[in-house]
C-alpha cells in the first residue's frame, strides 16, 4: 500500500500518461499540471484533476519551478513526479519541493549536483574508479589548445550545464578552435545559463550504451543494458535492450561500473549511466549519468518484468529495495522505435497539427507508450515525440521482425511521421546485424537520399 495518495505530474505527452497508469494501479490519486496547449489532452482527460500552470510556452509553464511547486502546494499533492526533459533533473525543482514539503521522486538535491554538473559528474565517476574521455575544463584558449595537443582530432566541445544531445560542437581541425570554443561557450551561456564548457577526445568509432541504475540510498544493482547507438544529432531515434554484440567480459564490467558509481554517489531513485564503447580500443568511457525516468525504459522493463514508475514511487516513499541482483532476471531481447511528428524526407521538419486517425497495433510482445488518438492535436510548442513502439521477443530476430510487422501495421494521419523511416530501417541490413555505432544513422540517411536521387 503506498504512503503517497496524491501525486502532481510535472510533465505532459506519453510519460504522462504512462504515469497516470501506474499510479492508478497503486491507487494513488493523480493531479496533472498541464499548460493551456495540454488542458484537452489525453493525459488531462485521464488524470483525477487537472491544474493550469500557464501559457503554451514552456517557459510560463512547464519550466517554470514557482508555478509547478505552487500547483503542488495548490492541489495538496504528497508528492511530484516529474518525468523526464522539462525539470526532471532540475535541483531547484527538488529543493523547492522539499521546502515546501512535497516529496520529490526522484534523487537527493545533492545528487542531482553531483551529475548533472558534467565536470563533477566526470570527478565523481574517476573516484569511484570508472574510465573517463580523455580531456578536461576550458577556462581559456590556451586550456583548450594545450588539451587538444594531448587529445588530438576530432575532439568534441561539450556544455557543462549541457543534456540530451545539446550544447555539442565537433572541432575537426585545430584551427578552428578557437571559433568553435567562442561560439560553444555562447550556446551554453543561451541554452543553460551556464557558459562553462569542457573538452575531451571524439572516438570516431563509438557505441552509446546505458546501464539501468536501481538504489535506494544503501543498495545499487542494475537493471541491464540498453543500446542508444541510432541517434540524429546526438538525439536518439531506436534503442534496444540488452545492448547487442558485447563481449560478456565487457558486459559485466559497464555494469559493475554504473553500480560502482551509484553507489559511491550513495545514489537513490533511478538513473542511467551512460558510456561510451570505444570500438577500435574494445574498451568503454564514462559520458554522464541522467538521474530520472528515460524515454527508452520500456525496453528495460519488457527484458526484466518490472515496472520502473512502480520502482521510483517505492524509493522515493523510503522503501528499501525489495530485490537482490541475483533476483532481476533477463527475458528476450527489446527494441524501442521513437515516432516523432517530423519529416524524415525534408531534414526533419517538424509536423504539428490535428491527428485525424491514430491506430496502433496490438499483439504478443507488442505495446505502444502514446498521448495521442483520433482528435488529439500536436502542438508546435515542445518535442516532436508523439507515441513509442516497443516490441519484444524471444531473441533479437524474432523483436525485428516482430517490430517491422508493427510499424507497417500503425496509421497516422493528419501529421506527418517519421514511420516510413523506421521501417526502413529496420529492413536495412547495417542495423539488422546490431552493434551499429553513433555515425551509423548519418550513412543510412545518405545512403537513402543517393536511393531516392537514383529512384
Amino acid at each position: 500500500m503506498s504512503t503517497i495518495k496524491r501525486v502532481l505530474i510535472a510533465n505532459r505527452g506519453e510519460i504522462a500518461v504512462r504515469i497516470i497508469s501506474t499510479c492508478q494501479r497503486l491507487g494513488i490519486e493523480t493531479v496533472l499540471a498541464a499548460s493551456d496547449a495540454d488542458l484537452q489532452s489525453l493525459a488531462a482527460r485521464l488524470a483525477d484533476q487537472v491544474v493550469r500552470i500557464g501559457p503554451a510556452r514552456s517557459a510560463d509553464s512547464y519550466l517554470n519551478v514557482e508555478k509547478v511547486v505552487a500547483a503542488a502546494v495548490k492541489v495538496k499533492a504528497d508528492a511530484l513526479h516529474p518525468g523526464y526533459g522539462f525539470l526532471s533533473e532540475n535541483q531547484h525543482l527538488a529543493k523547492a519541493c522539499a521546502d515546501a514539503g512535497v516529496l520529490f521522486i526522484g534523487p537527493t538535491v545533492e545528487q542531482l549536483d553531483a551529475v548533472g554538473d558534467k565536470l563533477k559528474a566526470r570527478a565523481n565517476a574517476l573516484d569511484a574508479g570508472l574510465p573517463v574521455v580523455p580531456g578536461g575544463e576550458v577556462n581559456c584558449l590556451e586550456d583548450a589548445q594545450a588539451l587538444i595537443r594531448q587529445v588530438g582530432c576530432p575532439a568534441l566541445i561539450k556544455a557543462v550545464g549541457g543534456g540530451g544531445g545539446r550544447g555539442m560542437k565537433l572541432v575537426y581541425e585545430p584551427e578552428k578552435l578557437a571559433e568553435t570554443i567562442e561560439m560553444a561557450i555562447a550556446e551554453a551561456q543561451a541554452a543553460f545559463g551556464d557558459p562553462r564548457v569542457y573538452l575531451e577526445r571524439f572516438v570516431t568509432s563509438g557505441r552509446h550504451v546505458e546501464v539501468q541504475i536501481l538504489a535506494d540510498g544503501e543498495r545499487a544493482i542494475h537493471l541491464g543494458t540498453r543500446d542508444c547507438s541510432v541517434q540524429r544529432r546526438y538525439q536518439k531515434l531506436v534503442e534496444e535492450a540488452p545492448a547487442p554484440l558485447l563481449t560478456d567480459s565487457l558486459r559485466s564490467s559497464m555494469q559493475d561500473a554504473a553500480v560502482a558509481f551509484a553507489k559511491h554517489l550513495k545514489y537513490r531513485g533511478l538513473g542511467t549511466v551512460e558510456l561510451l564503447v570505444d570500438c577500435e580500443r574494445n574498451t568503454f568511457y564514462f559520458l554522464e549519468m541522467n538521474a530520472r525516468i528515460q524515454v527508452e525504459h520500456p525496453v528495460t522493463e519488457a527484458i526484466c518484468g518490472l515496472d520502473l514508475v512502480q520502482e521510483q514511487i517505492s524509493v522515493a516513499e523510503g522503501r528499501p529495495l525489495q530485490l537482490t541482483q541475483d533476483q532481476i532476471q533477463f527475458t528476450g531481447h527489446a527494441i524501442e522505435c521513437r515516432i516523432n511528428a517530423e519529416d524524415w524526407t525534408r531534414d526533419f521538419q517538424p509536423s504539428p497539427g490535428d491527428v485525424t486517425q491514430a491506430w496502433f497495433p496490438a499483439g504478443p510482445g507488442i505495446r505502444v507508450d502514446t498521448h495521442i488518438q483520433r482528435g488529439a492535436k500536436v502542438p508546435p510548442y515542445y518535442d516532436s515525440l508523439v507515441a513509442k513502439l516497443i516490441v519484444h521477443g524471444a531473441t533479437r530476430e524474432e523483436a525485428l521482425e516482430r517490430l517491422s510487422q508493427a510499424l507497417q501495421a500503425c496509421r497516422i494521419q493528419g501529421i506527418t511521421t517519421n514511420l516510413p523511416m523506421h521501417a526502413a530501417l529496420m529492413q536495412d541490413s547495417g542495423f539488422a546485424r546490431g552493434g551499429v555505432d553513433t555515425a551509423y544513422f548519418t550513412r543510412f540517411l545518405e545512403q537513402a537520399a543517393q536511393e531516392v536521387s537514383h529512384g
